[in-house]
């Protein structure tokens, strides 16, 4: 390298000969200097040789030409995904797809896996499939979906044993779908382990913890999902718990934020829906028909949502359109909390016949149900208390208490309890329920009634007037009892302390407690 540096100085030094011309010698004289030429400025290549280029190069890498037929403005939206990308993107965002959407992604993912058994991706495509199952079980109240939902999931965790959160997702899900809330705690309780930082853990173990009434944990568990995750996932998981707790005004603010963020029409209808409970919940059934109506033009496939619409449509005294609204909401998927509620509008319309074919459907349902690993013990108690046999319905409901242990439980097993004439138990389960929560009108019509039959006529004044102020139209067959009963119990007596309730939140003057002994001395 050294060498050829000095050899460019010397020609730098001397200049070289002059080489002669095709028409004689060179002349002598010092070499002219030629002008420094000029660079050319690069011009812009016009947009037809730009195309030409791009065609040029699609020719040479396998005729991707037919491609670019034409110039495509900057500006022209993108392709419109297809169904199954839909639900892919649906199913990333944690929020639900358009039901034919989901159908579609089922199809594909069953194909893919029959035709790639050993892929890498083997264990997350059964995963998707899984949840896909899941929410199809829960959207079309179909419960022979949950089996190959557990099949689905079980064969993810058996290709990836170690580190699938995914999969322990599903299961949640899918627990909590078949109201095994226990089973859908560990599993949920278990993601999180593996993965604290993902947002995708929470919202099933959350659901589990409302479904076993811990309140608490579940309100610890919404802190952190708020942490990772904002926008619709996050607001709607807020408003439910905020539902449970009996705060129902930040529950209706926080879900008419959630709609208002909505990307998906199925997304926004899960919030609109959910609001429309809230409406219903609070007494306003023409609110909840308005909700109710704009959430299935945004997805008509909601059954759900039929079937409460029907509810706000017997409350309003169009009966004819409400048993239309329930027998749409059957023909889609029968679920048997439609067959009861239709069954009870039946009997409040003394058309006794047509209320017991719906019972019957009750019992029906409930079997195939079970058969499909789904739990409806709380239903059934409630059913059985009502329009079959107490004693049957308390010994279920001992069993769900213990199972579960929610404020809905402990309800339930109350009003069986007094149904089968033990009022005094029944007591001591209306108040652990009060406690629990949520506070609804049909738990405080249930505490009432026991409280009648104890003789507290006070407590079953104030009681039936919190029902008739939190919903007077919770049902078609008890409302009108309530109505009619505390018409019958009067006003109160004037100033027998022994005749009434302090109201809530009354300060009550306590009799001053006897002094705690004193502990024994240590020897």
């Amino acid at each position: 390298m050294v060498i050829g540096m000095e050899s460019a100085k010397e020609s730098e030094r001397s200049p070289a000969p002059r080489r002669p011309t095709p028409h004689g010698p060179a002349p002598q004289g010092p070499t002219p200097r030629r002008p420094t030429p000029r660079r050319p400025v690069p011009r812009r290549p016009s947009l037809r040789r730009v195309v030409l280029a791009s065609l040029a190069g699609s020719v040479v890498l396998g005729g991707f030409a037919v491609l670019l037929p034409r110039y495509v403005p900057r500006d022209t939206p993108p392709p419109a995904p297809g169904p199954v990308a839909r639900a892919m993107t649906a199913a990333g965002a944690g929020v639900p797809a358009a039901l034919p959407d989901l159908v579609a992604l089922i199809g594909d993912r069953e194909a893919y896996l029959r035709a790639h058994p050993r892929s890498p991706e083997a264990a997350q495509t059964w995963a998707l499939l899984g949840a896909a199952y899941v929410e199809r079980g829960q959207r079309t109240s179909d419960s022979a979906f949950f089996p190959k939902a557990d099949q689905a999931l079980r064969a993810s965790l058996k290709v990836r044993q170690q580190r699938n959160p995914d999969a322990l997702n599903g299961l949640a899900a899918l627990a909590g779908a078949r109201h095994d809330f226990t089973a859908a705690k560990k599993w949920g309780e278990e993601a999180v382990r593996l993965a604290p930082k993902r947002w995708t853990s929470y919202p099933a173990l959350i659901d589990a913890y409302t479904g076993l009434g811990d309140v608490k944990a579940a309100g610890r568990s919404l802190e952190t999902l708020v942490t990772l995750r904002t926008g619709t996932v996050a607001l709607t998981q807020a408003g439910q718990v905020y539902r449970e707790r009996g705060w129902r005004e930040d529950a209706a603010t926080t879900l008419s934020d959630a709609a208002a963020l909505a990307r998906t029409p199925a997304e926004e209808a899960l919030c609109l829906h959910r609001a429309g409970d809230l409406a219903w919940e609070r007494g306003d059934p023409a609110a909840a028909l308005r909700f109710y109506d704009t959430a299935l033009r945004a997805d008509p496939d909601r059954h759900e949502t039929v079937a409460a619409r029907a509810r706000a449509l017997a409350a309003l005294g169009r009966t004819q359109d409400a048993v239309r609204a329930y027998k749409t909401a059957q023909a889609k998927r029968s679920a048997p909390e439609y067959a009861l509620e239709l069954g009870e509008l039946y009997e409040s319309q003394r058309m006794d016949a047509q209320a017991r074919t719906e019972y019957d459907r009750v019992r029906s349902r409930v079997r195939e149900r079970a058969a499909d690993g789904v739990e409806d013990g709380l239903l059934l108690g409630l059913f059985e208390a009502d329009h079959g046999d107490p004693e049957v319905a308390v010994q279920g409901l001992r069993a769900e208490w213990k199972r579960v242990g929610s404020g809905r439980a402990a309800d339930a097993l109350a009003w069986a309890l007094h149904r089968a004439g033990n009022d005094k138990e029944a007591l001591e389960f209306a108040r652990k329920a009060a406690e629990k929560g949520p506070r609804t009108a049909l738990a405080s019509y249930h505490r009432a009634e026991i409280e009648r039959a104890l003789g507290d006529e006070g407590g079953a004044r104030r009681h039936l007037d919190e029902a008739l102020r939190t919903n007077p139209y919770f049902s078609p067959l008890l409302a009108p009892r309530a109505r009619d009963e505390r018409e019958a119990l009067g006003d109160a007596p004037p100033g027998g302390p022994e005749e009434v309730e302090a109201p809530p939140g009354a300060p009550v003057e306590l009799p001053t407690p006897a002094p705690r002994p004193k502990p024994p001395a240590k020897r």
